[in-house]
């Protein structure tokens, strides 16, 4: 039976079709050659073993980790044929694989970054010395999650902890971290100290953390940034980005809070020392006051030898001009009705018919004046 003829443009499709339901996604790894950026937006490479060779395509964007000819990777890809009749990959990620490669790639990326600024130590922020919220990215599911909540509460405790759940390898695992970095840079009540941490693991399962929009989020967080991942020699380019870098998970938690049992074994230390030192100043004030008291003494006899002198001084005076002393002596004190005395300038204001009050030592005499004569 003859068959119906299609056109190349249906046969272009069928065949995509039948490579999408029987292969949607590949990964694929291998070497890469003719590396090569078009208008500053495309990525094309070949993508080789020793036997064969298969075309790459891909979005600047979606390079997270910079690569070059010679450079083992892995792709995680679409195959297909194009309209030119090209057979390629459409990749959606790649990332470099074995320690050789890594480790170019790392170096790349570390020069570009150095270059811009973002691992210089001046402009690293301090964490808060005790925050009462952290968030928190991990794998709710490993080993380094466990340890860090688990030292945190043993130190310290009481803390408020967001926890973001995410991969921390694999495919996807770089795009879920920036979300997360992202996520708490845009809550209303941001956390007051951000923190990053994952267990150890193989420089290809560890290599998730030198994705580059991943440093730059972090670069760019508000949040200050506390990272502890893999081992004390495991060094990423998001541990040189961060703020503060942690050896472990472990010990991210250790630099986060103090341990409160050091703490009160110090104040309890500190609160002795000053009671030692309290006691001591006592006593050197004891002696101090010892060695002046006879002097004090001396000093306050002839204080007080001076005031009843001039207490005595000063009531000598007051006997002295006492008016009832006056009135022992004879004389009178005239007063007006009322009882106000009668003084140098009142006496002009006496006249004839008035009534008076004499004051004598003993006896007061009420008095009329019969006439005024000036004198």
């Amino acid at each position: 039976m003859e068959k119906t003829p299609i056109s190349v443009s249906e046969t272009v499709a069928l065949i995509n079709q039948t490579l999408e339901y029987a292969l949607p996604v590949l990964m694929v790894e291998g070497e890469v050659a003719s590396f090569k950026v078009n208008q500053g937006k495309y990525v094309f490479f070949d993508l080789k073993d020793e036997e064969s060779s298969l075309g790459c395509f891909m979005t600047v964007w979606q390079l997270r980790m910079p690569l070059e000819d010679g450079m083992k990777v892995r792709v995680v890809a679409t195959p297909k044929l194009t309209a030119w009749g090209k057979f390629s990959l459409t990749v959606r990620e790649v990332r470099p694989v074995g320690e050789g490669s890594l480790k170019r790639s790392f170096e790349l990326l570390k020069a570009k970054l150095e270059k811009e600024g973002l691992f210089d130590e001046d402009r690293k922020r301090p964490l808060p010395r005790l925050p009462h919220s952290v968030g928190l990215i991990a794998s709710t599911e490993s080993a380094g999650y466990v340890d860090f909540l688990t030292i945190l509460g043993s130190r310290w405790g009481g803390m408020e902890v967001s926890v973001a759940h995410v991969q921390v390898q694999g495919v996807g695992a770089a795009e879920q971290l920036v979300r997360a970095v992202e996520y708490f840079n845009t809550l209303d009540e941001r956390p007051e100290v951000l923190v990053v941490v994952r267990g150890g693991g193989s420089a290809d399962d560890l290599a998730v953390f030198n994705d580059e929009p991943l440093v730059r989020a972090i670069a760019a967080s508000k949040i200050p940034t506390l990272v502890g991942i893999g081992h004390e020699v495991d060094v990423s380019l998001v541990d040189l980005v961060a703020d503060v870098r942690a050896a472990t998970p472990s010990n991210a938690a250790e630099i986060l809070v103090p341990d409160k049992r050091e703490i009160m074994t110090n104040v309890q230390v500190a609160a002795k020392d000053i009671g030692v030192r309290f006691d001591r100043r006592l006593e050197r004030l004891h002696d101090e006051l010892m060695q002046i008291k006879p002097e004090l003494d001396r000093s306050l006899k002839q204080r007080l030898i001076r005031l009843h002198d001039s207490v005595m001084q000063k009531r000598r005076l007051l006997e002295t001009l006492n008016p009832v002393r006056v009135l022992k002596s004879g004389y009178a004190l005239l007063r007006t009705a009322d009882g106000k005395p009668v003084s140098t300038k009142g006496q002009s204001a006496i006249k004839k018919g008035d009534e008076l009050k004499l004051e004598l030592n003993k006896r007061i005499l009420g008095v009329g004046v019969t006439y005024v004569e000036e004198k």
